[in-house]
């Protein structure tokens, strides 16, 4: 499975035309130049794969090839546990208005709460790509709303034409958050052992014996 998949050609590696194309939504689109299929997989932000190099025409699926990349290598890290946690995906664009986006970070909170994690993948279409900062506050902004009890599990970074980020389930602490320091315990001064006065009754001193120690005050 490695073996394959590590061979794999992706976007211009293929060079081979015509191919036979399925689409992200798993539709046949049938066998189509080379250069119109990488077109397609641009317009939707995605990457063109070679997945069967063997067949004549070879045959390709438009896809997102680093979340395919990451979903296989955490199914085989936990194959041996006996359960599957499922990357879910919300794509988000620089222009997309905040109603849409608090429908996506609902969406999001969803997920997470299922103990599944989120990429949040922002797509550029032509010049919004010189815009990255503002993708950069988007993603702050996501994390800053999604609140405690997530984990920062891949900060925000480019992915070919793409912003992706990753979140996952928490342990009650926000994103990126450092540990708090262990708070100051005062403790008991030790007192040498001996004879103390303790008080004084008509004058005279009363004494304590030797290996008692005397009373002492509380610090608050």
């Amino acid at each position: 499975m490695s073996q394959i998949t590590k061979a794999l050609r992706v976007n211009e590696q293929i060079r081979i035309t015509p191919i036979r194309v399925i689409d992200h939504e798993q539709r046949q689109l049938g066998v189509i130049p080379t250069h119109e299929a990488m077109t397609l997989a641009r317009e939707n932000g995605l990457d063109l794969v070679e997945v069967s190099p063997q067949e004549r025409p070879p045959v390709c699926r438009i896809m997102d090839y680093g979340k395919y990349k990451y979903e296989r290598k955490k199914r085989q890290k936990v194959a041996a546990a006996g359960h599957v946690v499922e990357l879910k995906e919300i794509r988000i664009r620089p222009k997309t208005d905040t109603h849409d986006r608090e429908v996506k970070l609902k969406h999001a909170r969803e997920f997470l709460a299922e103990g599944h994690k989120v990429q949040f993948t922002m797509l550029f279409k032509g010049r919004e790509r010189a815009h990255r900062d503002v993708a950069q506050e988007i993603f702050d902004s996501i994390i800053r709303n999604l609140g405690e009890n997530i984990r920062l599990e891949r900060a925000a970074a480019m992915d070919g034409r793409r912003m992706t980020m990753i979140v996952a389930p928490g342990t009650g602490k926000p994103a990126g958050s450092a540990p708090s320091p262990p708070a100051s315990v005062a403790r008991p001064v030790p007192v040498p052992v001996q004879s103390q006065p303790v008080g004084v009754l008509g004058g005279m001193e009363k004494s304590l014996p030797d290996g008692v120690p005397a009373p002492q005050g509380t610090t608050v």
